[in-house]
């Protein structure tokens, strides 16, 4: 299972045919296997990776840190939960440090992200602070390296 996991998690493309053949087992039981894990909600969903700056329509992300008040019963859970329902967050992760939650969004122009901040998250019953940081510049995301170094020319020798 794993295994098919692992193909999956690199190219979510890869039909049963393939993912059969790498591994050396029948498509029949590839595909079973793939069905039960969507079944299970161990597969969540299949995503192409956008390079947003390449087709021209850049988005703004930002990475924002929250001190949260903790919750009797439900603990951080539930300011989660309602920020994660936002179309604007991508990911909210509670998190180890001085802060509690990281929350990743994205707008159309920084003034979008930032109101958005003050506007949705900050005012939240149980937001103490906020801290957002601008994401600049993206390296690698999803184990996928961003930067394109163009290809070295070489000359033509000749005789």
């Amino acid at each position: 299972m794993n295994e098919i996991l692992e193909i999956l998690s690199e190219n979510a493309r890869a039909s049963n045919a393939e993912i059969a053949a790498l591994l050396g087992r029948p498509e029949e039981e590839v595909a079973r296997v793939i069905k039960e894990l969507e079944d299970s909600g161990v597969i969540r969903r299949y995503l192409a990776m956008i390079d947003w700056e390449k087709a021209g329509d850049g988005y703004v992300y930002a990475v924002i840190e929250l001190k949260v008040a903790l919750q009797r019963k439900t603990g951080y859970d539930a300011v989660a939960e309602r920020i994660a329902r936002f179309s604007e967050v991508q990911s909210v992760r509670l998190i180890s440090g001085d802060h509690d939650l990281s929350v990743t969004v994205r707008g159309k122009s920084m003034k979008d992200v930032a109101y958005f901040v003050a506007e949705k998250i900050a005012s939240l019953e149980g937001v103490e602070s906020t801290c957002t940081h601008f994401i600049l510049k993206s390296y690698k995301e999803h184990g996928v390296t961003l930067t394109d170094k163009p290809k070295p020319k070489r000359l033509v020798v000749t005789a």
